[in-house]
């Protein structure tokens, strides 16, 4: 009787399409399952570099249609839910689908747009999603896992969202915060945060009141498309002074940094108060109602 159930249990795993999502996965990971019912690989490059290579399978998705202006012309927003549905639902994602995203990988910037994607299916409700770390320049490092150049067209299914509120942030949200116990992480370069550099136009330099300054491109190994260990994100954490848990609130300039720090915050870290604003200062900046701070006065 033992061995026939240990044999039953070895049988059922083998079965077992995938195990449950984690944040990130490896490439050794990826080549065990691209291959596994129910799991789409989300290919994040421009389209002209993914008809040059990417992962064997994997389906294309112009990122810039996961962003986009809102009524406010507020640019590159979240897109509405009804919009969003579609979008991934034309890729062949449906609320069973696992979906693991891959960006080229050379650098951090890049990076944010798996990280910024992977926010916005989980803002969705949708918790099977993965990002391959280190991207495709960690894929294609072993010149034996296969690449291919054709263009992979999916088959359309139905995607049905079930939003989760307190992974959003308003500007008059966040404005009623800023008097409570809150942390406040800037994502944006030391230049933007201190008011030398800003996005122009009507946009105020400095950054919002209270905020300490945790450039994203700190969250990767030498500001590439791998994170750091746990231990090596908390030690980067407390040299700067971001708790490691509360109340927390990450900016940059449209929401596409701020991402890294959201992911690394809410996702290898722990802290599920973590939340993105994502207006970020290009929202903030422009309305003369809300708070600024500009460390350096410009003459």
């Amino acid at each position: 009787m033992h061995t026939r159930y240990l044999i039953g249990l070895l049988f059922l795993f083998i079965l077992t399409p995938l195990q449950a999502a984690t944040p990130l996965v490896d490439v050794d990971w990826l080549l065990a399952n691209r291959d596994k019912p129910n799991l789409v690989v989300l290919d994040l490059q421009p389209q002209a570099a993914y008809k040059r290579f990417h992962v064997p399978g994997a389906i294309n998705s112009d990122y810039a249609a996961w962003r986009q202006p809102n009524a406010n012309k507020t640019p590159k927003m979240m897109p509405p839910v009804e919009a969003l549905e579609k979008l991934i639902g034309g890729l062949g994602i449906d609320n069973d689908t696992h979906v693991v995203l891959v960006v080229t990988g050379r650098g951090a910037g890049e990076m944010a747009s798996a990280t910024r994607v992977y926010w916005t299916f989980k803002a969705l409700g949708h918790d099977k999603v993965s990002i391959l770390d280190g991207g495709l320049v960690a894929y294609a490092q072993n010149r034996k896992n296969p690449l291919e150049n054709k263009i992979n067209k999916p088959s359309p299914k139905t995607f049905k969202a079930n939003p989760r509120a307190d992974y959003i942030v308003t500007a008059e949200q966040l404005k009623d915060m800023l008097d409570g116990n809150i942390s406040l992480v800037d994502s944006r370069s030391r230049g933007e945060h201190m008011g030398l550099l800003s996005g122009g136009g009507k946009e105020r330099p400095g950054t919002i009141p209270g905020s300490v300054n945790l450039p994203y491109d700190w969250l990767t190994v030498n500001g590439g498309a791998r994170f750091h260990s746990a231990d090596n994100l908390k030690s980067i954490y407390e040299a700067v002074g971001v708790p490691l848990e509360g109340e927390q609130v990450s900016f940059c300039h449209t929401g596409h940094r701020t991402s890294l720090a959201w992911f690394v915050s809410h996702e290898l870290l722990g802290n599920e108060k973590a939340k993105l604003y994502d207006g970020s200062t290009a929202e903030w900046a422009v309305n003369p109602s809300l708070p600024m701070e500009q460390k350096i006065k410009l003459n």
